[in-house]
C-alpha cells in the first residue's frame, strides 16, 4: 500500500520546524523537509508508487540536496575579490602578532585580517592591499608602494 501524502506533509513539518527553532543539522534538516514536500507532490500525483520507492526517491533527493548544498557552502567561504583598476586598501587598525593576524578597517568595517607577508611587520595606522577574503577573514599585503594611488 502506498504511503499516504498526509505521512510525507507531517514530515516535511517536522523537519522544517525543527529548522525553524535552530536545530544545528548543517542544512540537513532543511535539504529533508524540501524533499518530504515534493514527496507530498509525488505521491499526490502518482498515488501507485510503491513506498519503497517514494523512500528511495527521498534519499536521492536529500543526498542530492545536500551534496549541492555543500559545494554551493564552498564556493561562497572563499571569494576572491575581483580585481579592479585600483586595489582595494585597507588600513590596519591592531597591529598584526608573529603568526599574521590582526584587524583592519575596510569598507568602514573591522575585519579580522590575516597578513599573507607575515615577515613584513604591519603596525596600527598602515596601510594593506586586501587581497582576498576566507569567510569573515581578509587576505591582506602589506601596501606596495607602485599601486596606482
Amino acid at each position: 500500500m502506498p504511503a499516504p501524502p498526509i505521512l510525507w506533509l507531517a514530515l516535511a513539518g517536522v523537519l522544517l520546524l525543527l529548522e525553524l527553532v535552530g536545530a544545528d543539522a548543517d542544512g540537513l534538516l532543511l535539504i529533508g523537509g524540501v524533499a518530504a514536500l515534493l514527496l507530498t507532490l509525488v505521491a499526490i500525483l502518482l498515488p501507485v508508487l510503491p513506498p519503497l520507492l517514494q523512500l528511495l526517491l527521498f534519499g536521492a533527493l536529500v543526498g542530492a540536496g545536500y551534496g549541492w548544498m555543500r559545494r554551493w557552502s564552498a564556493r561562497r567561504q572563499a571569494q576572491p575579490i575581483p580585481p579592479g583598476e585600483r586595489a582595494e586598501l585597507a588600513e590596519v587598525t591592531s597591529g598584526f602578532d608573529a603568526h599574521g593576524d590582526g584587524r583592519v578597517r575596510w569598507q568602514g568595517q573591522s575585519w579580522a585580517a590575516q597578513n599573507l607577508a607575515p615577515d613584513q611587520r604591519l603596525a596600527p595606522g598602515a596601510q594593506v592591499t586586501v587581497m582576498g577574503r576566507e569567510g569573515t577573514r581578509l587576505q591582506v599585503l602589506p601596501r606596495q608602494e607602485s599601486l596606482p594611488g
